[in-house]
């Protein structure tokens, strides 16, 4: 089964490389995919984003790199052929934010939507945080 782990990944941070080995574990092919978000200001060229994915994803022998950056999530999904994605949730606030997204992508295309919850030592970190850190 093909699962596709979708996000901005802007920068690539500890708790998405995590997800990503973990849901190497689960599914036989893994696509961790840099997406467009119009709710967010890219700071990373995606070029830069795929390069970290790349690197995330080096031992990872069912992980594969792409980027979609027009158009639905469901659209890229209907096209790779891909049923299953992925969203790593760190707290309640996170989950209420995929639902309607996982409801949608459903009913559009009957995607469905694994959660998994992030490892507590790494929950606290965003992207946002990486990078005001750096």
């Amino acid at each position: 089964m093909r699962a596709l782990f979708p996000g901005s990944f802007d920068p690539v941070a500890q708790g998405h490389q995590d997800i990503l080995r973990r849901a190497a574990l689960l599914f036989d092919e893994v696509v961790v995919c840099v997406m467009f978000n119009a709710n967010k200001t890219g700071r990373f060229p995606v070029t830069d984003r795929l390069d970290q994915l790349r690197a995330a994803a080096t031992e990872l022998g069912n992980v594969t790199v792409g980027s979609h950056t027009g158009g639905l999530l469901v659209d890229y999904c209907s096209r790779a052929g891909i049923d299953v994605v992925i969203r790593g949730v760190r707290d309640v606030p996170d989950l209420e934010y995929e639902m309607p997204m996982a409801r949608m992508n459903h009913e559009l295309a009957g995607v469905e939507t694994v959660f998994i919850a992030a490892d507590p030592a790494l929950a606290h970190i965003s992207s946002t945080l990486v990078t005001a850190m750096s």
